[in-house]
């Protein structure tokens, strides 16, 4: 499947807020705060739709795409490669899709960006995506903890040179 890819718009922004991923996977729900609509139009974040004009996902470029204790953690001071952050629709997810979706996303961004390297962080309990990312070519780095209300979360880095 070919999406077409282009920034974010406002009524795209509200559809994503009304994403609910189950169980674990909940840590990727968002809130539907000012703050993360302000987030996701703040010209890092694109819109992904596909065939039939329907939103199947997004991806975001840059610090965006990092987690922010990670930050503090020095998890992202190499500088020559670009952060990328993505979500599928959750009745879309585990269906294969993702590779794909990845690819595209990839490719977009070293058109857009003019980059080699990539860099992506991914929930340590996230097997399906790591399995998606490695068969892109990403390879774990290093790895970060962040505590949370409910408990600690770790997570990976990876890197495709």
């Amino acid at each position: 499947m070919k999406y077409n890819i282009s920034h974010m718009t406002y009524n795209q922004v509200i559809e994503i807020l009304t994403w609910k991923y189950e169980g674990d996977y909940s840590i990727y729900n968002m809130d539907n705060s000012e703050e993360e609509i302000q987030e996701l139009l703040n010209g890092t974040y694109y819109s992904a739709i596909d065939e039939q004009n329907n939103l199947f996902g997004f991806f975001c470029y840059g610090p965006s795409a990092q987690v922010p204790i990670g930050r503090e953690l020095g998890a992202y001071d190499a500088s020559d490669v670009l952060d990328i952050g993505l979500g599928i629709q959750p009745d879309l997810c585990g269906r294969g899709m993702g590779y794909e979706f990845m690819q595209q996303g990839m490719n977009f961004a070293v058109k857009q960006f003019d980059i080699k390297s990539l860099r992506l962080t991914v929930a340590a309990f996230n097997k399906r995506g790591i399995k998606v990312y490695e068969r892109a070519g990403f390879e774990k780095v290093s790895s970060f903890e962040r505590i949370t209300d409910n408990g600690a979360i770790v997570f990976d880095v990876m890197v495709k040179y």
